[in-house]
This record gives structure tokens, sequence and C-alpha cells, in this order.
């Protein structure tokens, strides 16, 4: 969204079109939509403001719920964007450390500064970017006095002391500027740069949102590093330095599925368990655990050893479980050959097959199509290595 289209948009004729245009899904709702509102005689910028804000509003109910529905976005600031619930775990962590003010800088659209208003806290939000910080103080303008939204660097509010807040959080914006869709660069690129950051936490009680595939050479050794993942996919890593690092924390592993959330913490990386014969489970620990590196004391929770020392996968007899793996019980290794390993899925009648793989050079979509797959039953393939030899395991999910 440029200038224009948001200037067409505030306004009580675009926000009242927007709210009247409802649902767009697809490609041929926009279609729709554009040559209806346009056969209406509504400007071509209101037009493409209020039809691209509706399918962002479709897209963002899966990180805001109902809440998107009220809610402005532009592309890469929904994709960079906190899920609400995410959001109001990192506030709980700045309500627990006895903080009332955070400044928000590299607010984006708004979402953390959405879950530190609503448990209470007083926010002032920053981006550098016209727009963004536009399309924010209208997303946090239920919360009135409590939350002032500034367009600024990081950088320079800082510098001069323009915010009066107890503790900070930082989202450092990955992109490149203007509004289209996340573009990775160096730490040393982003806005503010990671240097900047950690310098700003090694003085202030600071929470940052970070990629959690970052470099962990990159991480200091007073912070926590806590890696969080929601419904099977690791979404960030957040540092914690000063008082909201939790005392004797270094590694965490935050893993939220729907409405539970479990978390596995340590003082430190966890050595990993030796290596042992294949079991009767195996166990694929959660991304985020497995970059918090604590695979180890998983294994140890389960009575289980390493598949292969250099894959994540685990293997046990006893049948236990954890919220910070998925489980499956395996009935056979089949052959690792392609037309071997189909026609033994003939033989056992396994039409629906999900492929699970690590440590091995596969395309689970064309694997998929090669086993032209036939058969009322169901499974789960695990295709991995274990030292130098391929394995293929037919097993079920139990957990």
């Amino acid at each position: 969204m440029d200038l224009p289209e948001l200037t067409a948009l505030l306004t009580p004729e675009g926000l009242r079109l927007l709210d009247q245009l409802g649902t767009i899904d697809s490609a041929d709702d926009v279609a729709r939509a554009v040559s209806r509102l346009r056969a209406l005689g509504h400007s071509p910028d209101l037009v493409s403001a209020v039809v691209g804000q509706a399918r962002l509003r479709t897209r963002a109910r899966g990180k805001f719920g109902p809440f998107a529905d009220r809610m402005l976005f532009t592309r890469a600031g929904l994709e960079q964007a906190t899920r609400l619930a995410i959001a109001g775990r990192h506030a709980e962590r700045f309500r627990s450390a006895g903080f009332s003010s955070v400044a928000d800088l590299g607010c984006g659209i708004g979402g953390d500064a959405l879950g530190l208003a609503a448990l209470g806290l007083k926010v002032v939000a920053v981006d550098a970017d016209a727009v963004t910080a536009a399309i924010a103080a209208y997303n946090l303008a239920p919360f009135g006095e409590d939350v002032s939204v500034r367009q600024g660097r990081a950088e320079d509010v800082v510098a001069e002391g323009d915010v009066a807040a107890e503790a900070y959080w930082l989202d450092p914006a990955r992109r490149t500027a203007g509004h289209g869709e996340t573009s990775r660069t160096r730490p040393e690129d982003w806005s503010p740069s990671l240097d900047w950051v950690l310098d700003l936490a090694a003085r202030h009680p600071v929470g940052v949102k970070l990629g959690p595939g970052l470099d962990r050479d990159l991480l200091p050794d007073d912070v926590e590093a806590q890696w969080v993942s929601a419904d099977g996919s690791t979404i960030e890593l957040v540092i914690w330095s000063g008082a909201l690092a939790r005392p004797g924390v270094r590694r965490a592993a935050l893993v939220v599925r729907g409405d539970t959330a479990a978390e596995l913490t340590a003082a430190t990386d966890a050595p990993d368990e030796p290596t042992r014969p294949l079991g009767e489970f195996v166990h694929e620990p959660d991304g985020a655990v497995i970059r918090a590196r604590l695979i180890g004391d998983v294994a140890r929770s389960l009575e289980a050893g390493m598949l292969d020392e250099h894959i994540a996968y685990l293997t046990s007899d006893a049948g236990l479980t954890s919220p910070f793996v998925s489980s499956f019980r395996v009935r056979e290794e089949l052959p690792a050959d392609t037309k071997k390993l189909a026609k033994a899925l003939r033989e056992r009648r396994i039409g629906r097959l999900e492929i699970k793989k690590r440590g091995v050079d596969v395309d689970p979509a064309a694997l998929r199509k090669a086993l032209s797959l036939k058969g009322e039953g169901s499974a789960t393939l695990i295709v991995t290595r274990v030292g130098k030899r391929r394995v293929a395991l037919l097993a079920d999910r139990v957990g």
C-alpha cells in the first residue's frame, strides 16, 4: 500500500466500503470486487486500497482471529507480524517482570503492541515507515491514551531520549524498503542493526524478536534465548535481557499447540544421548527443541537415544510421550529403494501416506507420486539415514 491508497482508505467512505466488502479469498473474488466498485464510480486508488485490505484481512485471521476484521495491514507487515496469541505471551513476560510501560521500537502494524496494551501496559509504538506507522495508529486507536504511535527510527528515538519507558521490545525490520514481501538481509543491514539492538539489550531490559534460524554465534552469553513454535512451525527466536531474562535460563523451547503450551528450559545446550538401535518408537523433536539444542533433555525424559548422531530423530522402546516431540510406533522397516517400497506399500494396501524425512535428499511430493499409492489403509513413512544406510520406516502416529 502506498500513501495515496492509504489516504483514500482512511476516509468514512473508504472504511465503510471495506467493512461492507466482506471476505476476499481468491483472485476471482478480487476481480469481481474491483469490477463492481469501479462500476459504482469509485476511484482507482480507493478500489485498490479497499480490495487489497479485504484480502489481507482474510489472510490475517490465522494470526489475529476475529480482530483482523477491524484492523488494517500491509503485506510485509502482516507477514512479519506476531500472531496475537504469541504477542500475549510476550506481553506477559513484561508484566511478570513488574514493568508498566514498554517502548515497541519497530512496531510494524502493531501486533505486539496490541498484546502489550491488552494487558494494561502503557505503550509507545515507533516505526520508521510513514504508512506502517499510520496503520499501527489505526490498529491501536481503541486503547486511547495508553498507547501512542509515532514515526521515527529506533536509533534516533533512543538517542534523543524521546521515549519514557521502563523496558523495550524490538522487531528489527528484516525487509527492504516498501511494503512488498519480506526480503531477508544480513544482520548488519537490519533496521535497526543487530549490533545496535544487542548494545541496547546490554544496557536495558529488552525483548527482541528474531528469525529462528539466526546464527547462534551471534547470541550474547548473558541473554535468555527462547525459540518458539506454534502448531508445528518454528516461528521465532526471542532474546530477553536484564530483568526480562529468567534467572539461570539461557536456552528455552516454547511449544504452542492450539490453546496449550509447554516449555523446556535449561542453563545451557543439553548434551545429546548416545545412539541406540531402532526401538518400537521413533520420536521427532519439535523444531524449537532442535533450535534450542535441548534434544538430549527430551531424549532422557523419554528413555530414548539418537537414531543417528547427526539426525534429529530419537528412538525408544518405552511408550512414553512428550509435548516436545511427535511420536510414531514403528510397524516395520521397508526397502528404501523406490520401486521395492512402492510394491511393499501396495501389498499393504496403503493409500494415504504421511511422509517424514530427515538427513536424506528426498522430495516428499515427488516420492508420493512415484509410489502410486492405492488402498484404504493409512500410515506414516519415515525416510532417514542411520550411519551410511538409508532406511524407510512404516509407522503410525501416536502423539
